[in-house]
């Protein structure tokens, strides 16, 4: 798996997680009767916090780990100790098609929400709802925005 391959799949396992946490969350507020306007906010906080650090320490160990592994590959199949790891972290133009077409794909899937949260607004939902429904849109837009890079990675575009 390439580098560029390896952060897209951290990215995307950890927008999942925080996504299902986020569901969780919504779901147990729900059925308790604490979904009020101090519980969502501070569920924000959480889901961006967490968004961020769990993205950050993933994407830190996977690179200590696959550097590990490869190093230890070099080492059993050459036979050398002072084995060096190389990251490769250029970008060509096909690397930025491939970022540009999964973005257009997650800005594609966050517009629809925010006018689906907007709509659920104007047809007389709660206000928390619509501000629910962002946070759930953006980390399903960043979701599949992963997927499709990620594809696109491994069909060859």
């Amino acid at each position: 798996m390439s580098f560029k391959e390896k952060n897209i799949t951290v990215s995307m396992v950890s927008f999942t997680l925080v996504l299902l946490f986020f569901l969780i969350a919504v779901q147990r507020m729900i059925h308790n009767d604490s979904f009020t306007s101090t519980n969502v906010f501070r569920l924000w906080g959480i889901v961006i916090v967490l968004a961020i650090v769990v993205t950050v320490f993933a994407t830190i160990l996977t690179h200590i780990v696959s550097a590990i592994i490869s190093a230890i590959a070099t080492v059993i199949e050459t036979g050398e100790k002072d084995a060096d790891v190389e990251i490769e972290d250029l970008q060509d133009e096909r690397d930025k098609l491939i970022d540009l077409k999964g973005n257009n794909m997650a800005y594609t899937v966050s517009s629809v929400g925010v006018f689906l949260a907007m709509l659920s607004y104007v047809l007389g939902q709660d206000p928390l709802v619509m501000f629910t429904l962002l946070i759930f849109f953006g980390l399903v837009a960043q979701i599949i925005g992963d997927i499709s890079r990620f594809y696109l990675y491994r069909r060859g575009v």
